[in-house]
């Protein structure tokens, strides 16, 4: 990706010169003979930086600072001037110039004034290609401590055949951690089948699960193959599984001590080759001590656990997620990236976040 440059001077003798020299060391450079065409052009090109003379007819440099400041709190921008004075440079500074170049400009002083400027984006860029290969690798966006060792214990047992019990709060991404482990798994190629236990009636989750022969209930008007089948040789998701029925757990542990099921309303038992990963938003000891979930299918389930912590948990995050969310919306609606305010993305990083991931997006 080259970086543009925007160049706004209103003497075209030094527009020319430095187009000449910038685009020489592969720089892409837009121009602006005026303050207020230089706010046109940043808002239409979004340069990555603005060289910018103080001295200009109508709208001078430093007004032209405070306004492209006030739209983009971000703007990167070296002030240019042919009377330079330490009072000008100081409210340069103080309205958010990165640096000072003085008239008659050397090109050496330029390029090197340049490159330190462009030392971060070129870095983040870097940064921004290695997020993108952990997020394509593993959809799972941010860089804190606490999601890093959700994604180590991803990389660690995925390759092998353990089954998994995936907990946290709504909304944490419980799904995509799921994911991850199945799309590194040595069952990549074959079918990742997701069950919402939480969204199935009782008295439809058996049918759901293990499938019916035409005729075994009411409204059984063909067979049907259940989600066991249909994730054979693959990975099945049992979501929100402390809220399956007390049957369809009695089943479900049988599935995994013997790798076979029985549709309802069938004799015949079919064997089935499937990891199974499930994942809670309650804490299943408390279940098992209501009486609502057995202990040895928890013992079974639980082979290796990962626990997906909440988004308060690691808000350094939020500003990574942000970024992530915004790239997936422009690119959706054909709109043009911009950056969040500092103030905003503190204010984003202190709000609870109850819902976690889900509420951000």
């Amino acid at each position: 990706m080259s970086l543009k440059l925007l160049v706004a001077d209103d003497e075209q003798g030094i527009r020319d010169a430095l187009r000449q020299l910038l685009a020489y060391e592969g720089y892409e450079v837009v121009t602006a003979a005026s303050g207020h065409e230089a706010l046109d052009v940043y808002q239409a090109e979004r340069p990555h930086l603005v060289l910018l003379d103080v001295k200009m007819a109508g709208m001078d440099g430093l007004a032209t600072l405070g306004k492209l400041r006030e739209r983009d709190p971000a703007a990167l921008v070296i002030m240019i001037s042919g009377h330079g004075t330490i009072a000008t440079a100081v409210e340069a500074t103080q309205r958010g110039a990165h640096d000072f170049l003085e008239k008659p400009l050397d090109t050496d002083r330029v390029l090197l004034t340049i490159r330190n400027a462009l030392r971060h984006i070129v870095l983040e860029q870097e940064v921004q290609a290695l997020r993108t290969q952990v997020e394509e690798r593993h959809a799972i966006v941010g860089s804190s401590s606490a999601i890093r060792q959700v994604i180590e214990r991803i990389e660690k047992v995925a390759p092998t055949q353990a089954r998994i019990l995936i907990t946290g709060e709504n909304g944490t991404g419980k799904e995509l951690v799921a994911r991850a482990v199945h799309r590194l798994s040595p069952r990549a190629a074959k079918p990742f089948v997701e069950v919402n236990c939480a969204a199935i009636p009782s008295e439809l989750i058996e049918s759901e699960l293990f499938g019916h022969v035409k005729g075994s209930f009411t409204g059984a008007f063909s067979d049907r193959t259940g989600k066991f089948e249909q994730a054979d040789g693959g990975t099945l998701f049992l979501d929100e599984i402390g809220d399956m029925s007390a049957a369809a757990q009695s089943k479900v542990l049988r599935a995994l001590q013997e790798g076979v099921i029985t549709p309802i309303g069938s004799a015949k038992s079919v064997t089935v080759d499937v990891r199974v990963i499930a994942a809670t938003n309650k804490r299943l000891e408390d279940e098992i001590a209501a009486g609502r979930f057995r202990e040895d299918l928890l013992y079974r389930l639980n082979v290796v656990p990962i626990e997906v912590p909440p988004l308060r948990a690691r808000r350094e995050d939020v500003p990574q997620l942000v970024e992530h969310f915004m790239r997936q919306l422009v690119a959706g609606q054909g709109l043009a990236p911009k950056p969040f305010a500092p103030d905003a993305l503190q204010r984003l990083k202190r709000h609870g976040w109850p819902g976690n991931v889900r509420e951000l997006r």
